[in-house]
């Protein structure tokens, strides 16, 4: 897969400043017993909000999420339409109760704000826009519990939702992150892997296209660990589109069963 359009830093120094606490045994288990490349259990079901055109809950282990989608519908404002495409609009946030932090987040924050902003721009990607053109499709994510990944498990949890709601799509995107610590590049972070300062690198893919849609750093890394901690976010990518191809078959057996097809 061709990320070679990815700018890196090239700094070795900060990749030390993870090393003193053991994120991974000699027997090469992490905190949460996972292997290196072991993700964390997946789970989703489609049709979670009633009034929505389409909505579904993911899970990646203890984080869990939600997402509504609303339309093609005519668009609210005006000024807004776009002749050619329809327009692609996107809302995160996180349930008070999400992190156990007492600390509320007000609505509309900065990080919320750019979330909202990454998520709409990968979505907008898979999104056949010119076929609905005149029309508005409102995304909704909410984190209801947060232990690491929530932008990837909202992306994922949006891609079901967004199938759910019949809007076509040119490939599923999925998206998961990856990290490096104790000199070991590592599948899927958790709270306390994300949050120990390493570098950790979050993706997001066209399975079928084998087209990266998002990638986003936090921390610098020489280029022959990027790539290696890169593939590995990809395979988790590819994994999750397995998984998900998987819920809409089945989603789609269980819709035959009802209507006695």
């Amino acid at each position: 897969m061709d990320f070679s359009h990815a700018v890196v830093s090239l700094f070795h120094p900060l990749l030390s400043c993870c090393e003193d606490m053991e994120y991974v045994s000699p027997e090469g288990l992490r905190l949460d017993g996972r292997r290196a490349m072991e993700m964390r259990q997946l789970r989703a079901e489609m049709g979670v909000v009633a009034k929505a055109d389409g909505s579904a809950a993911f899970e990646m282990g203890n984080t869990k999420v939600i997402a509504a989608v609303y339309g093609p519908r005519e668009v609210q404002n005006k000024s807004q339409q776009v002749n050619d495409q329809a327009l692609v609009r996107c809302e995160y946030s996180m349930a008070n109760f999400s992190t156990g932090d007492r600390n509320r987040r007000p609505k509309g924050d900065r990080r919320s704000t750019e979330i909202s902003l990454v998520i709409r721009q990968t979505m907008e990607e898979c999104i056949l826009t010119h076929l609905m053109p005149r029309s508005q499709i409102d995304i909704f994510v909410q984190v209801l519990q947060a232990d690491g990944g929530t932008r990837s498990a909202c992306i994922n949890a949006a891609t079901l939702a967004l199938a759910d709601a019949g809007i076509p799509m040119r490939d599923l995107v999925t998206s998961c992150s990856a990290g490096y610590l104790n000199s070991t590049p590592l599948l899927d972070l958790n709270y306390i892997e994300d949050s120990a300062g390493g570098p950790d690198v979050t993706v997001g893919v066209l399975a079928k296209l084998e087209k990266v849609t998002l990638l986003q750093m936090d921390s610098k890394l020489p280029m022959d660990i990027f790539e290696d901690v890169m593939e590995l976010a990809i395979a988790g990518c590819k994994a999750v589109a397995k998984y998900i191809r998987e819920v809409l078959l089945e989603n789609t057996k269980q819709l035959e069963l009802r209507r006695g097809i």
